[in-house]
């Protein structure tokens, strides 16, 4: 699978300096910069080079300033990145390649040049904005994306949590999760019903997202960072 490919490519691109997340929106990955947050970096996975791979990377010119390209290399090297027209196509288009070993060796096929596409600042600010408000990397890029960890789902899970133990008021709520309100009121997933005037409980749809969700690390990290 894809996911395979994320780590080596994260470690790739985080001695590059970035910050690297997996699954932003349409993207496999996404890197930022502390230092410089306008610079955003896409990846997107693929087990073999291909044109799929390509168009992928296409439609994310209009998000990204730096578009990776990454693949599993071919057992005998004879594998599109060994095409010479494949590679001409990256360059000409800006994309860096990178070649990933079985061993997780990443080596780079390609370097990326700064083409200068017309960017979608909406959807480049969703990116920028999930990315920064979600909770560590809960997700390894190049899976499936249903469902996957989103700040949205974090943050309604760390509500969930803080009322396993009994009904809450959002106002109660609000000095840890500040979007408790809006969270508890929209009810997306179905987890939180009303049991009395301004008060809310778990629903058995939200203890079950608990005990399937709670264990992971990134609620974990969650947790006790609310309750630092």
């Amino acid at each position: 699978m894809e996911t395979s490919l994320y780590g080596p490519v994260k470690r790739f691109l985080e001695g590059l300096g970035y910050t690297v997340k997996g699954e932003i929106g349409p993207c496999d990955l996404v890197g930022l910069r502390d230092d410089d947050p306008s610079v955003v970096v896409i990846g997107e996975l693929k087990l073999t080079f291909n044109l799929e791979l390509v168009l992928q990377g296409v439609d994310r010119l209009s998000l990204g300033d730096e578009i990776w390209l990454a693949a599993e290399l071919s057992a005998k090297g004879r594998g599109r990145e060994s095409d010479p027209r494949y590679r001409n196509l990256c360059r000409r288009l800006g994309f860096g390649m990178l070649g990933v070993s079985k061993s997780g060796r990443v080596d780079i096929l390609v370097s990326p040049t700064a083409p200068i596409p017309r960017k979608d600042s909406r959807r480049r600010s969703r990116l920028v904005d999930e990315h920064k408000r979600r909770q560590g990397d809960p997700v390894a890029g190049g899976g499936t994306r249903k469902p996957i960890m989103t700040a949205y789902r974090q943050q309604a899970l760390a509500c969930a949590a803080a009322m396993s133990s009994g009904p809450q008021r959002p106002r109660d709520l609000k000095p840890s999760f500040p979007d408790a309100q809006k969270i508890l009121r929209r009810n997306v997933y179905g987890w939180f019903e009303r049991s009395g005037r301004g008060v809310y409980a778990l629903t058995e749809t939200g203890r079950s997202a608990l005990a399937t969700w709670l264990p992971q690390p990134s609620l974990r990290q969650e947790e006790s960072v609310v309750s630092a």
